[in-house]
């Protein structure tokens, strides 16, 4: 008979688990997300634990709040109409990335960089016609955060333990290709963990370490959610949610602070 092998306990101290929220409909406007979150995960049979992290695409969200927009019913402006002509694009598209705009960072070959009305800065102030229906566009929830206060509370009640709720979207970077997804409201848990006044496994202080906790969650997430998945809800287990419970707002570095206003 073979030999069997004796398996060694493995030390699982710092992993986490990324589950795919599977099952989730079509979202509506004025569906009710945190119930059909929660029918989701009971058709999954997923066990909800105490410090488990939704990470919830801010297009559904959007969705449920009714930020999506009918582009037939959007008159674009004699400036948006320009814009639109030079670069042959959808002049109503334009007009809706105006309307979200608080500021415009940068315009070239067709895309506007753009800080939003909440204070992200991103392309196309994040309007979006992708996984949308024909002649729609989608637009952020107007407050992330309270989005996600909203459903914290109506996941934590319906689960009876404490969790987490990132809302997110995919941004680029600057000097760096591709896509990533970030945090745009966040409930439940800190945006950021501070290590500034600790001591590194050196010894030294450090004094400049601060960690986007929420948008390291939110990118590794989009590992199994994708763009094509139809996956628009994900849970991370296993992180040590760090200090007070914050908001997306934390994530946004002040005027005073940024280099490259």
């Amino acid at each position: 008979m073979p030999k069997k092998t004796q398996q060694k306990n493995v030390d699982r101290r710092g992993s986490i688990e990324i589950v795919p929220l599977l099952g989730l409909p079509e979202i509506q406007a004025g569906d009710d997300l945190s119930g059909l979150i929660v029918s989701a995960c009971k058709k999954q049979k997923l066990r909800i634990r105490n410090g488990d992290v939704f990470v919830v695409a801010h297009k559904v969200v959007s969705k449920a709040e009714r930020r999506l927009v009918l582009l037939d019913s959007v008159k674009p402006s004699e400036q948006a109409t320009e814009w639109a002509a030079q670069y042959q694009k959808d002049p109503r598209v334009f007009q809706l990335i105006l309307n979200e705009t608080g500021r415009i960072v940068r315009m070239d070959r067709g895309v506007i960089i753009a800080e939003t009305r909440h204070g992200f800065v991103c392309a196309n102030a994040a309007v979006d016609t992708s996984n949308v229906p024909e002649g729609c566009a989608v637009l952020l929830p107007k407050d992330p955060d309270r989005s996600a206060r909203v459903l914290q509370k109506q996941l934590t009640n319906t689960f009876g333990t404490a969790i987490g709720v990132i809302i997110s979207d995919t941004f680029g970077r600057p000097w760096r290709e591709g896509i990533v997804n970030v945090a745009l409201g966040v409930a439940g848990m800190a945006a950021l963990e501070d290590y500034r006044g600790k001591r590194d496994v050196m010894g030294k202080m450090m004094q400049a370490t601060l960690i986007a906790q929420a948008d390291e969650l939110a990118g590794a997430a989009e590992l199994v959610m994708g763009k094509t998945n139809r996956v628009p809800v994900a849970v991370v287990r296993g992180v040590r949610l760090a200090g007070r419970s914050g908001s997306g707002r934390d994530l946004i570095r002040a005027p005073d602070r940024d280099l490259f206003r």
